[in-house]
């Protein structure tokens, strides 16, 4: 129960805008506003904003909040891998030896992907993922069985889209496809009356760690 408790609290911390500035308080009234809609939302932000947050915010207050929230990180996968682990890999001739193995489309299911940094991710890997936005099934590498998933994907980049699609780097159909609704976390720079919040909770999720006794920052600090 103890160790729920402490899930429950992290999990908490990660699905929470902290502060109270106007840039936030939009940020947060948009959130609530396109959550239950199921419509496909594009986050887009400077690294560290808080991109992943404001996607599992969108998660638990929409309808799939009891389905699964798994997320692909586009930025470390290598190019050759994207499709196996978008896809799942058909179980071999010895499913003993090599056993079917689901993607992130497939452990969705019911759920919300995202497609975190999605800028890395190959443009013929975006073709491919077009098709499965259009008609919500797929085939697994190896495999020639239509897979069909109810699969909301959300998107992020801390990277200008607009400027990747002119340079020939980024579809411009995936983006549309993406971008139903687009959302801007603001960087901190534009929310500074927040950092005293996001320092004192930085410090209590410290002392939570760490055990040690909780500090405080003086006004001075």
């Amino acid at each position: 129960a103890a160790e729920n408790a402490e899930l429950r609290l992290r999990i908490g911390a990660e699905s929470r805008l902290t502060g109270e500035s106007t840039a936030i308080l939009s940020l947060r009234h948009a959130i609530e506003k396109a959550a239950p809609t199921g419509s496909r939302i594009l986050i887009t932000g400077p690294a560290g904003a808080g991109k992943e947050v404001v996607a599992r915010m969108i998660h638990e207050y929409s309808r799939r909040k009891d389905g699964p929230f798994v997320v692909l990180n586009c930025a470390t996968l290598a190019p050759e891998r994207f499709e196996a682990e978008l896809f799942g890999t058909e179980a071999g001739p010895d499913p003993r030896a090599q056993p079917r193995r689901a993607g992130v489309l497939e452990r969705a299911n019911g759920g919300t992907l995202l497609l975190d940094e999605v800028a890395d991710m190959p443009l013929e890997t975006q073709g491919k993922i077009v098709r499965v936005l259009q008609d919500q099934s797929f085939e697994r590498l190896g495999g020639s069985t239509r897979v069909k998933v109810d699969v909301r994907v959300i998107a992020s980049s801390a990277r200008d889209l607009q400027a990747a699609i002119a340079a020939g780097k980024f579809r411009q159909d995936f983006y549309y496809r993406l971008a139903v609704v687009p959302l801007r976390v603001p960087a901190l720079r534009e929310r500074r009356e927040d950092i005293p919040q996001l320092a004192a909770l930085f410090l209590e999720r410290a002392a939570e760690t760490s055990g040690l006794p909780r500090r405080h920052l003086s006004s001075e600090a």
